[in-house]
């Protein structure tokens, strides 16, 4: 039989006192968290920082001269809102899975030499340590892009050994580097990582080729996989549908000088830029 216990008042107080103190710290920390975009971990002392990585796409290049309208940009507007302070974009025009490691492409500050040695140093320097909300990565089209004759449809045998050398440097080195970079001293993801795929800007004139980057970004796919979130931009760029009414609107694929040529405009690279917003808001649902 459980009897009746006398707790003096002088006991009562604090303990009252204490218990509403604790709640009122906990409310506190869980208003001042920010949103988590990414990943399993609660991101902690307010991230605040967006780099990005990868090739002309990144970079932001047309055919033009327009450097200055890529999805890097816009896609950073949408962070704004969300709490990030600034941006990094460190993307290479002409960059391959292999230069991204090894370097020899754009020049980056000293001692670094490549995309891959420089993101990680932007990562685990002092001002940046736990406080990177996003890394973005596109990578792999130039890897590949030299396997598609656009003249003649035709598809080189070497494919898929370069597609097995994509696979090899993003999961055996860039993403396992990168993903470790944004980890703290005890061993917690502070940002988040997001890879995106590829659209087939070839595919109205060689429909043949559609299977091709099908096939690119299934690989893609199980390759950012433990490390991170992918971003469909083939399907937010119309898909598989031959012909594709997207590729004339949303690259240079259709127009006459400086076309046509297979980057995006400032149209795509909007597209772009909103399948990340989605990406996120999706995920940040999620969890």
């Amino acid at each position: 039989m459980i009897r009746d216990v006398y707790v003096p008042r002088r006991v009562i107080a604090p303990f009252i006192l204490g218990c509403i103190l604790f709640l009122a710290s906990m409310l506190i920390v869980l208003a001042g968290s920010p949103i988590a975009l990414a990943g399993s971990s609660v991101q902690r002392n307010h991230p605040q920082h967006y780099l990005a990585l990868g090739d002309s796409l990144a970079y932001g290049f047309q055919p033009n001269g327009d450097h200055t309208h890529g999805y890097v940009d816009d896609f950073f507007t949408f962070l704004q809102s969300q709490g990030v302070k600034d941006h990094q974009n460190l993307g290479c025009p002409g960059e391959t899975s292999s230069t991204f490691i090894s370097g020899r492409k754009c020049p980056y500050p000293s001692p670094f030499s490549s995309q891959l040695a420089t993101a990680v140093g932007y990562l685990e320097q002092q001002a940046h340590a736990g406080q990177v909300t996003l890394v973005t990565l596109d990578i792999g089209a130039n890897d590949l892009l030299s396997d598609t004759d656009p003249k003649t449809c035709k598809v080189s045998n070497t494919f898929a050994a370069d597609l097995q050398t994509l696979d090899n440097n993003l999961t055996k080195t860039i993403l396992p580097q990168l993903h470790a970079a944004l980890k703290d001293n005890h061993g917690r993801i502070t940002g988040n990582l997001m890879l995106l795929n590829y659209y087939d800007a070839f595919q109205n004139v060689c429909p043949n080729t559609v299977q091709n980057t099908q096939k690119l970004n299934e690989h893609l796919a199980r390759d950012v996989e433990g490390f991170g979130a992918l971003v469909n931009i083939f399907e937010a760029f119309g898909g598989a549908a031959v012909p594709n009414p997207n590729i004339c609107n949303d690259t240079w694929m259709c127009s006459p000088a400086p076309g046509p040529d297979i980057h995006p405009t400032t149209a795509g690279y909007q597209v772009i830029a909103s399948a990340l917003e989605k990406s996120c808001q999706f995920i940040r649902r999620s969890h």
